[in-house]
């Protein structure tokens, strides 16, 4: 028999998460989170998915009726974009600016596909006249993939450009908003976005483990079109579909994290209430702030300005500072958690977030008062 553990209830300190994400959730979600729970197929329940829905669909800014929360992480809405829409021999244009096109990169080589890689700079957005010349050198190509927001580096790509050359050149697009969704101006019907998956933690201030994906009526044909059975029983949109759109009578398909989709019902009825367009405008003035503060301590940027991310600050560690040091410091004596540099960044950059709850004057000041006494 073994015995059982001494072990206390847990109890997380209030940090300041200013890093690449989860982001601060505001309270009226957390106490969303802590609601009564009820059936994943309750009546009530089931209203309030429908209202979660149309939510979502504001916050892409869609009329898509194939627009759901993925009862998983943002990786796991990539995954469903993939496994969905791609079968073995398709061609994808891949465009890799940092670490989340590379992983688009992964997902399309699982699935079978080939994948024709873009390549820019980390720190660079996109290159749309690279990414025509290999449409142009491959007719054959089906999809382009790139990430909107790349939050590795904090560079900001021209969705509307590329979704555009990619119908074109009779394409369809697959993009990663992971962390622009609420942080930066993302308009899916207008821009002729086909397929695109976010994340519940980054700007809409929710709890981490659940991705909104969206996909065109273009998109849902070609998933309609499959050959062969889509290589994830959990993601198979044409199952989960059953669920999300049957009306009153909802097909059976997983037990929905009941608990985690209130929270996301809060979170997007909260970002509702602001607008859109006033929480675009939040996260740049915030931005703005914190640019000037970090260029008086002498920090420089990573992305130039006209392609920065608001909500993602990417900045160089000055020479001879502890990368490691200086977070440990700022989380053991502020509170306060910033992002270390990933990939190509690693140990060079830190990054810091203003994302969703935590885009507000109080924490920029907090931020920059930190950087200053710890960095002295």
């Amino acid at each position: 028999m073994i015995t059982p553990p001494t072990i206390h209830a847990f109890l997380p300190p209030k940090r300041i998460l200013m890093g690449p994400g989860p982001s601060d959730v505001h309270p009226q979600v957390l106490a969303a989170q802590a609601r009564p729970t009820v059936g994943h197929l309750d009546p009530l329940f089931i209203g309030m998915m429908d209202e979660l829905k149309q939510l979502l669909q504001y916050a892409f800014q869609t009329k898509n009726d194939m627009t759901l929360a993925v009862s998983a992480p943002g990786s796991a809405g990539m995954e469903t974009c993939f496994v969905n829409l791609l079968q073995p021999g398709d061609t994808v244009i891949v465009c890799r600016n940092g670490v989340f096109g590379e992983r688009m990169r992964q997902n399309v080589e699982r699935c079978g596909a080939i994948a024709i890689t873009v390549d820019n700079a980390w720190g660079e957005p996109v290159n749309p006249q690279a990414v025509e010349a290999a449409l142009k050198a491959h007719p054959e190509a089906n999809f382009v993939a790139f990430v909107h927001a790349e939050t590795s580096t904090g560079a900001l790509s021209d969705a509307k450009t590329l979704c555009a050359l990619a119908r074109q050149y009779q394409c369809l697009s697959i993009v990663d908003a992971v962390t622009s969704l609420g942080g930066v101006e993302l308009r899916v019907d207008e821009w002729g976005i086909d397929a695109i998956y976010s994340g519940s933690q980054k700007c809409l201030s929710c709890v981490p483990g659940l991705s909104p994906v969206s996909f065109s009526p273009a998109a849902v044909a070609r998933i309609q079109a499959r050959t062969l059975p889509v290589r994830s029983w959990f993601l198979d949109q044409t199952l989960v579909m059953s669920y999300w759109s049957g009306g009153a009578k909802r097909s059976y398909h997983h037990t929905a994290p009941v608990n985690a989709l209130y929270a996301l019902h809060e979170s997007l009825r909260l970002l509702a209430a602001e607008g859109l367009e006033q929480a675009w405008q939040r996260h740049n003035d915030m931005h703005q702030l914190l640019k000037l503060g970090l260029e008086s301590l002498g920090l420089k940027f990573v992305v130039a300005e006209h392609c920065r991310l608001p909500q993602l600050n990417a900045v160089y560690i000055p020479a001879g500072v502890d990368d490691a040091a200086v977070r440990k410091q700022l989380l053991e004596q502020y509170n306060l958690e910033i992002g270390a540099g990933l990939g190509d960044l690693a140990g060079k950059a830190w990054r810091i977030g203003l994302m969703g709850y935590a885009a507000r004057r109080e924490n920029v000041a907090l931020c920059l008062k930190a950087l200053e006494n710890v960095l002295a």
